[in-house]
């Protein structure tokens, strides 16, 4: 597999690298020893699937807090999505960063996103499934989230948002202060 660093500290692109013949190919798509030695996280502790209707749908931003440490392995497996990390670790040298990654059943790259980045994606074709792997069991107290659209992360996004979850669309705006005083000292970027 190719290991891409990307702008945020800590965010690889994946790409498989196929063994064709006449048959088709057969590639690696997660190596827990290949992940280790570029600093990922290779624990799977749960595998999601997402299905989305529309074009246009966003999920996201979400994150999870300090002591609930969540990795992310997310690939497109049907349909195609603008994967989103914003990191907003205060420590972090790319702090308030931010990646868009086009992610395809085409391409079949992925993007490994590292603890404690806001995560989002939008669909671009109808019909798409996402599938992630994440490093920590899903605990529901220890998610916060932010507005896909908050001016302080500057995401554009490529199509108007046609679908969003009351949830997602009432996250708080990006504040700062609070930011620092949840994340403080100790979170590792």
């Amino acid at each position: 597999m190719k290991y891409t660093e990307l702008g945020v500290n800590g965010v690889h692109l994946v790409e498989m690298e196929p063994m064709s013949d006449d048959r088709g190919f057969f590639a690696r798509s997660f190596d827990t020893t290949e992940f280790e030695q570029h600093g990922m996280r290779p624990e799977v502790a749960q595998c999601n699937v997402s299905f989305n209707h529309k074009a246009g749908t966003v999920r996201g931003l979400h994150l999870s807090l300090p002591g609930h440490p969540e990795a992310k392995y997310v690939r497109c497996t049907r349909g195609a999505i603008v994967d989103v990390a914003v990191d907003v670790r205060p420590d972090s040298p790319t702090y308030l960063q931010h990646v868009v990654v086009e992610l395809t059943a085409d391409n079949r790259n992925a993007l490994y996103l590292p603890p404690h980045l806001a995560h989002a994606y939008q669909t671009l074709t109808d019909d798409t499934e996402v599938l992630y792997m994440v490093s920590v069991p899903y605990a529901p107290g220890a998610e916060i989230g932010f507005r896909h659209d908050d001016p302080a992360f500057g995401v554009q996004w490529p199509l108007p948002v046609s679908t969003i979850s009351d949830k997602d669309a009432g996250w708080p705006a990006f504040d700062e202060a609070t930011n620092a005083e949840r994340f403080g000292a100790g979170v590792q970027a």
